[in-house]
């Protein structure tokens, strides 16, 4: 039985709930400027949790930019 914090909502005053009650929702955002994930915990059509992890990527110069005309 897992339990996870979840934000306290009129429809889950507690703030606690077994993690299996809610529907999970994972996504992944990869592009040249980052790498994104995230995690949300939905009750029904209500939003109680939702956690993401950015990670930028180095970023790419063009070698004109740094030139003076």
């Amino acid at each position: 039985m897992l339990i996870t914090t979840i934000y306290k909502t009129p429809e889950n005053p507690e703030g606690l709930m077994e993690e299996s009650l809610y529907t999970k929702k994972e996504g992944v955002v990869d592009n040249e400027n980052e790498h994104t994930t995230w995690i949300e915990y939905w009750n029904g059509n209500v939003l109680v949790h939702r956690s993401a992890h950015v990670t930028l990527k180095p970023l790419k110069t063009k070698p004109e930019l740094g030139k003076l005309n």
